[in-house]
């Protein structure tokens, strides 16, 4: 396993940041507006905190950010969710996404586990 020593070297982060552009890119032509910002912001704030948590460089103020990391994949598989029940996306496409988002709550909690048990 290689050492991190970069936000940038965790999967989980990488993961995540895959997972928010194929949002962005998936809801670039959505009309509603609304759903569409929240799916977004949701999506950019699973990276952006397990990014932050990392920088803190306390093991603590990391699992802190780690969970709200997972709060807002949460939040993400929810609105994939209602985006299926409201025809926004097909059912084939919101499996994925839902399975994807799954992989990265699974990933997270994992990383979680790790730094409660390891520090």
């Amino acid at each position: 396993m290689a050492k991190v020593e970069q936000f940038e070297d965790l999967i989980v982060w990488q993961e995540g940041l895959a997972q928010a552009i194929g949002i962005y890119k998936l809801l670039a032509d959505c009309k509603d507006y609304s759903l569409r910002d929240q799916m977004r912001r949701s999506s950019v704030s699973v990276p952006s905190n397990i990014a932050e948590g990392f920088e803190r460089h306390a093991n603590k103020e990391f699992i802190r950010f780690l969970r709200i990391a997972k709060g807002s994949n949460g939040e993400l598989r929810t609105q994939i969710h209602l985006a299926v029940a409201v025809n926004l996306l097909d059912a084939e496409t919101g499996q994925a996404l839902i399975a994807k988002s799954r992989v990265i709550s699974s990933m997270l909690q994992n990383l979680i586990k790790t730094r409660l048990e390891r520090f």
